[in-house]
């Protein structure tokens, strides 16, 4: 493993790294519980559709992660906190049993919330004792499960905001998440391309830190010529595509989002309320009057798709995504915190990083060589590869320096309920 292999050649001393990896664990664990902070019970407990999860169900699937996949094989003598949790807070790992259906976490009443912070304090006072214990020739490995673990729970910390938003959302009463101020707009500038030559590149992980493993094994692929717009798709654009029948042209759409939008009567973004003129967006601060220079945003792949069918580009694809962003830091991306502004804005605009998860039209499959890695771990990204898209860049909602260049996140076509947009891509003469 890279990451293994990176720490055990650091130089670093042992007791430095355990350190390191002792601070970042509780800080991570801290965000997961101040996020949960301004939530009651009854909102902890909520599902409002399948692809939603419970605020409870993520604390406790977090903890039972680090118990599995490192308390249990690695720290001797450890007792699990309660063995019926197995079954409640099991993801999709088919290796490790059966468990509660993903469309039936709201049925779990019990535990209840102060069951579940006590089973954490349970998981961090031992996983303390694991970093403390751990011998001097297993650390480099320990590390490297630790950054695993880390980023898992980074990405459920998203999900804890992505998922209450959608159970507020559904509240008659317009209730919010937090009471935040919008960060100051950047100043105006014009949306316009960045060109590539394309040609012969290496893709994928460099190797060079933590990356999951759906994001190798590296390999080379030819890139034609290609530009980049400059900002993502904005409120504003995405309107003007509304009032010119975006929604009503066939023409625009793949047939299997033309037959959703059918069904379902579709004729705005998910959480779009209102008619042309007096648009406004449920946000996790509340209902708000749409910002029309703001990434457009929860677009699934059928949407992004028709709005490029509509300018007459395309969606670019993963690796030309890829190669514009190997000159772009994702520190850039405006940094989010538990109390901050959860929401794109004008400020996202020109940045690759941040704002909105950006579809691209590349199907999620493995690259040249992959190989899941063996175990109930392997089952992480591996068995996902068919009928998803992959998604670049991160959003508002995105933990802090969780995403790169090569990060591979992926989603089926009628996702919209996570923070999702567009940018465009064209071909160039050759």
């Amino acid at each position: 493993m890279a990451v293994e292999a990176a720490f055990a050649a650091s130089g670093v001393s042992d007791a430095a790294t355990r350190r390191t990896l002792a601070g970042r664990y509780l800080a991570l664990r801290s965000r997961s519980t101040a996020l949960a902070a301004p939530l009651s019970g009854e909102d902890m407990g909520a599902q409002t559709m399948e692809d939603v999860s419970p605020t409870k169900w993520h604390l406790a699937h977090t903890s039972w992660f680090w118990e599995t996949f490192l308390l249990e094989p690695h720290l001797a003598g450890y007792e699990v906190f309660d063995p019926r949790f197995g079954f409640l807070f099991n993801s999709y790992y088919e290796a490790l049993g059966e468990r509660q259906p993903r469309a039936a976490r709201g049925h779990i009443t019990r535990p209840g919330v102060e069951h579940v912070r006590a089973y954490r304090a349970h998981v961090d006072a031992a996983m303390e004792r694991l970093i403390e214990r751990c011998e001097e020739g297993d650390l480099a490995r320990l590390a490297a499960l630790v950054e695993t673990g880390i980023a898992h729970e980074e990405q459920h910390q998203e999900l804890i905001l992505t998922d209450i938003k959608h159970v507020l959302s559904v509240n008659p009463f317009g209730e919010r998440y937090l009471d935040a101020a919008p960060p100051s707009a950047r100043p105006g500038e014009t949306a316009g391309w960045v060109e590539f030559a394309g040609g012969l590149e290496t893709f994928g992980a460099d190797g060079a830190g933590f990356a999951f493993d759906n994001e190798g094994p590296g390999h080379q692929a030819w890139l034609a010529s290609f530009a980049l717009a400059s900002h993502c798709v904005t409120n504003g654009e995405y309107a003007q595509f509304i009032a010119d029948g975006g929604y009503r042209n066939a023409s625009l759409w793949l047939s299997d989002g033309w037959a959703r939008v059918q069904a379902q009567a579709r004729s705005m973004p998910l959480y779009w309320r209102g008619a042309p003129g007096e648009w406004r967006e449920f946000t996790l601060h509340g209902e708000r009057e749409i910002d029309m220079a703001a990434p457009v945003s929860h677009l699934d792949y059928f949407e992004a798709s028709a709005f490029a069918e509509w300018t007459g580009y395309r969606l670019p694809e993963e690796r030309e995504w890829e190669l514009a962003a190997r000159s772009a830091d994702p520190a850039s991306a405006r940094a989010m915190s538990p109390d901050g502004w959860l929401h794109p804005c004008s400020a996202d605009q020109g940045n690759l990083f941040g704002g909105v998860w950006q579809w691209t039209r590349s199907a999620y499959a493995p690259y040249p060589g992959y190989r899941a890695q063996s175990g109930a771990i392997g089952e992480y990204n591996g068995k996902f590869m068919c009928g998803q898209f992959v998604l670049k860049g991160g959003s508002a909602l995105t933990a802090p320096g969780h995403v790169r260049a090569s990060y591979r996140n992926f989603f089926p076509p009628d996702a919209q309920w996570q923070m999702t947009g567009l940018r465009l891509a064209r071909d160039l003469p050759s």
